[in-house]
């Protein structure tokens, strides 16, 4: 490229991320007044689970399973605070042959619940992670859980979806658009796993 064009592409990098900055923080902005009571009812529901030694199975799909995956680290790793005690969580979206296994013998909206069956007792808490809110794998799950006296915790976006429908607690990000309601629900993540260490210290 000649000086011109490098030119042309910086320039629409450069306003092509401020635009995207500037829309994360509109999501954050217009979240702001809801998230402030659902976090700390949340927080409240994870110390509780932990303090009785409950567990807490995290489950999403995707960029959500990723965000799942970080999740249980920092739950169980960044939370921990000498002389305190320490979170019993499993990340449902890690073993991958046992999902394999699930998905291809019986069906992958089983995938999730299956492993609830073997692990899963009452009061344990069971958090559901999808965008669009109407991921049966997750559905499927959060219903078993109910079912089972389980605390649910749903983290969704657009409207909700079915997830936001029947979770116990649910936070909504209300956007349109899949890659800031997963960029908001990483930042929802870290805020309730650094308020969780900060009441510690």
């Amino acid at each position: 490229m000649n000086e011109w064009e490098i030119n042309r592409v910086s320039i629409y990098r450069n306003n092509y991320t401020r635009r995207y900055l500037k829309k994360v923080i509109q999501v954050l902005e217009l979240s702001a007044d809801d998230l402030v009571n659902k976090v700390d009812r949340v927080v409240s529901i994870l110390i509780k689970a932990r303090d009785n030694n409950k567990t807490i199975f995290i489950m999403g799909n995707g960029g959500s399973a990723m965000t799942a995956s970080h999740f249980v680290s920092d739950l169980s790793k960044g939370t921990i605070v000498e002389g305190a005690k320490r979170f019993r969580v499993i990340g449902l979206v890690d073993n991958v042959a046992n999902i394999l296994a699930w998905a291809n013998d019986i069906s992958y909206e089983e995938i999730f619940v299956e492993q609830l069956k073997n692990l899963m007792n009452s009061g344990d808490v069971v958090i559901g992670i999808s965008g669009s809110g109407e991921s049966m794998n997750v559905i499927k799950a959060i219903e078993y859980a109910n079912e089972q006296d389980g605390v649910t915790i749903g983290l969704c976006g657009f409207d909700g979806g079915k997830l936001s429908q029947i979770a116990k607690e649910s936070i909504i990000v209300t956007c349109d658009n899949m890659q800031r309601i997963e960029d908001t629900h990483l930042i929802i993540e870290h805020l309730l796993t650094s308020l969780i260490k900060a009441e510690q210290e």
